[in-house]
């Protein structure tokens, strides 16, 4: 059965030994980060830091490890892959409720919204402030009401502000530029604290015309329960540990940033919207969660892997059905570097295929085509292919003027967010099509020989 909500999550990952508490005094703006970048080297549990110097438990490292994202979809490393990819073929639409919803426990409007009473940390030295980088925008397009979730930062700037970064070409920046054509207040809402697939949902990368409420479900197997917000026309999973609604103020901007982002680097400081709280609803004693990002590897890129390797082979396969894996390395950012495995059926597929990864939402920068018996996640095995299978006079290409990857450190940040371009390397390391090729030299049948010395 699907996790109804975190908290079931939490049990199993303390069954595991994948979340322990830390129940001495931790400073939000020095030691969160430390201690997340320290167990996820260790390969470590998740942890509650209970004594944060708030009133409620921050939980952080939930997606950290690939075992804890294999507990998330209650799958192994056999049918992780079918499973993700089945959900996506498969979506199922939400629910709604009609009875009181434990996400609306405690309801605090006007006076009552403070958000600094919250664990929210501050995760490296130069960010510009505590940021709230677990939280799942829920919005609207407000033409077609197409449901949208998604991971943005949020600063906080006070009690009942902050201010986030939408980047123009993701889908809650597109609908905020549809509300300012259209003369609309653009509204939302935050998640902090959800069934752990609906994390994984929100880095699927999909059409804009997919209501990711259906994908949601599709993963999950079962119907996500949606209850509507207390003081804007949005629907919310009825299990949330805190809720935030806002409204932005189109009139108002305020400096966000500086933050160590996923590429490894920080982005600059500069004017972004400003949201104000029109209410904050939670749970009766809620979780608040945390989440490292910055210099890869850390929770932020473990989160996004199989949700976009999934999502990628998904959509590459309907073009190139002999496409049997994709990778996406977390040490790429999770979108600047695919490797495609696959057998092509004639000359010059897996340079389409490898256009195609290019042309697609993540904007990689380098695509790496290989046969089927290279291993994708082995780094040594496909710099093999590399090595002896690419001749770069004919298999390594160059496309120009392709859309710059989010937040690229290496593209002109003075250039405006929506016209930074950069380029994308092809390089085609499979065998040449139809023509003989050196034999791989290899020994067979040794991962089944027992060599009783090595068990000692």
């Amino acid at each position: 059965m699907p996790y109804e909500d975190l908290r079931q999550f939490l049990d199993v990952l303390r069954q595991h030994g994948e979340l322990v508490n830390i129940d001495r005094p931790i400073d939000l703006r020095s030691e969160v980060a430390k201690a997340l970048k320290q167990t996820y080297v260790r390969q470590g549990p998740a942890f509650v830091f209970t004594q944060n110097g708030t009133e409620f438990p921050l939980v952080a490292g939930l997606y950290s490890t690939r075992s804890k994202a294999l507990l998330a979809f209650e799958a192994t490393e056999e049918t992780i892959f079918e499973k993700v990819l089945t959900g996506l073929d498969n979506p199922i639409p939400p629910t709604l409720t009609s009875t009181a919803a434990p996400c609306q426990e405690v309801v605090l409007t006007g006076k009552e919204i403070d958000i600094t009473r919250f664990p929210i940390p501050t995760y490296s030295p130069q960010d510009g402030g505590p940021y709230i980088t677990a939280g799942i925008f829920v919005s609207k397009d407000p033409e077609s009401g197409v449901a949208d979730i998604g991971h943005y930062r949020a600063q906080i700037l006070g009690k009942d502000s902050f201010s986030f970064f939408a980047q123009p070409f993701h889908r809650f920046g597109k609908y905020l530029a549809n509300c300012q054509r259209l003369n609309v207040t653009p509204r939302g809402a935050i998640l902090i604290g959800v069934d752990p697939v609906l994390a994984y949902t929100c880095q699927v990368q999909t059409t804009d015309e997919t209501d990711d409420w259906h994908v949601a479900g599709g993963l999950r197997g079962a119907p996500i329960e949606l209850t509507r917000c207390k003081t804007i026309d949005l629907e919310v999973p009825s299990t949330t540990e805190v809720v935030i609604e806002f409204e932005v103020d189109p009139n108002n901007n305020a400096s966000e940033g500086p933050l160590g982002e996923y590429t490894g680097y920080y982005t600059p400081a500069s004017l972004k919207p400003v949201a104000r709280i029109t209410a904050i609803t939670h749970r009766r004693k809620p979780y608040f969660q945390g989440l490292l990002t910055g210099k890869p590897v850390t929770e932020n890129h473990i989160l996004k892997a199989i949700p976009f390797e999934a999502s990628v082979c998904h959509a590459l396969k309907t073009q190139f059905p002999t496409v049997e894996r994709v990778a996406i390395p977390p040490s790429g950012g999770v979108s600047f570097y695919v490797v495609i495995a696959m057998r092509p059926r004639f000359a010059g597929e897996a340079r389409q295929a490898i256009l195609a990864a290019i042309a697609s939402k993540i904007r990689p920068k380098w695509v790496i085509a290989v046969d089927p018996d290279v291993d994708v996640h082995n780094p040594e095995e496909v710099e093999w292919a590399m090595c002896f299978r690419v001749r770069p006079d004919r298999d390594v290409f160059i496309i120009n003027q392709t859309p710059a990857g989010p937040l690229d450190p290496s593209v002109d940040e003075n250039v405006p967010l929506i016209a930074r371009t950069s380029a994308s390397v092809g390089i085609d390391a499979t065998r040449p099509f139809g023509e003989p090729f050196a034999e791989a030299a290899d020994v067979p049948g040794w991962q089944d020989y027992v060599v009783p010395e090595l068990d000692k």
